[in-house]
């Protein structure tokens, strides 16, 4: 059990794994076979923090990974949210799959680009109907003056779209975050973790391709 707050100099959990030696795969295998560990362990494995910037510096919350491949890790928001509006100004992103049970996670950087209107679509046109219609209704991130407000806005959409299809919003869409750098950490005892990390073999900051492994350069970090 953990220690209450005022006792956090005392709050420590041992990390005990197996030994994580170079991995001879490329980024997007080894996320692959580490997601589809997660699943059976972790209760949203899919759930990253995302960090943005706005003038002010980093902004971090949490959203759900939607799909992978090997040009990136898209999700799925409101183009008019904050982090919509950050990254249409400043692609930079980060990301992180905090898969505390397993003593691992995995570290992004890269570049977020807006996915194809059909892409958005696709995914859209499958999300159960009422988060469609939370969807139209949501001004994510604006003030809003109370729950009844809210309440009262998705109950008149949700008349108004009785008995037929919810269209996407022009307002809603994808993401796509192209990584430059992917870091996979293992615990380890005495915290001396295992660090592996990606980068570009071509020392650039452009995004690469996640299934080549001759794009990438492997080096293993002190922890």
């Amino acid at each position: 059990m953990s220690e209450p707050v005022d006792r956090l100099a005392q709050t420590r959990a041992s990390y005990i794994s197996s030994s994580f030696d170079r991995p001879e795969v490329s980024p997007l295998e080894l996320f692959r076979t580490w997601y589809d560990e997660a699943a059976g362990q972790v209760r949203e494995p899919n759930a990253m923090t995302v960090s943005t910037l706005d003038d002010w510096g980093p902004v971090a919350r949490i959203v759900l990974l939607k799909g992978v491949d090997a040009s990136g890790f898209v999700f799925f928001t409101d183009y008019d949210s904050a982090k919509g509006r950050q990254l249409r100004a400043d692609p930079r992103i980060a990301a992180n799959f905090p898969w505390q049970d397993m003593h691992r996670q995995i570290r992004i950087r890269g570049l977020a680009e807006e996915v194809a209107p059909a892409e958005s679509d696709a995914y859209f046109s499958v999300r159960p109907r009422g988060s469609q219609i939370a969807a139209s209704v949501s001004k994510q991130s604006q003030p809003v003056g109370g729950r009844e407000q809210m309440e009262s806005e998705y109950a008149t959409a949700e008349a108004e779209l009785a008995g037929r299809d919810v269209p996407r919003p022009e307002h809603w869409g994808g993401f796509r975050i192209r990584p430059f750098e992917i870091e996979f950490w293992q615990g380890q005892q005495n915290r001396f973790h295992d660090r592996w990390v990606f980068r570009r073999a071509d020392g650039s900051h452009d995004p690469g391709d996640l299934a080549r492994s001759q794009d990438w350069d492997l080096v293993r970090l002190y922890p």
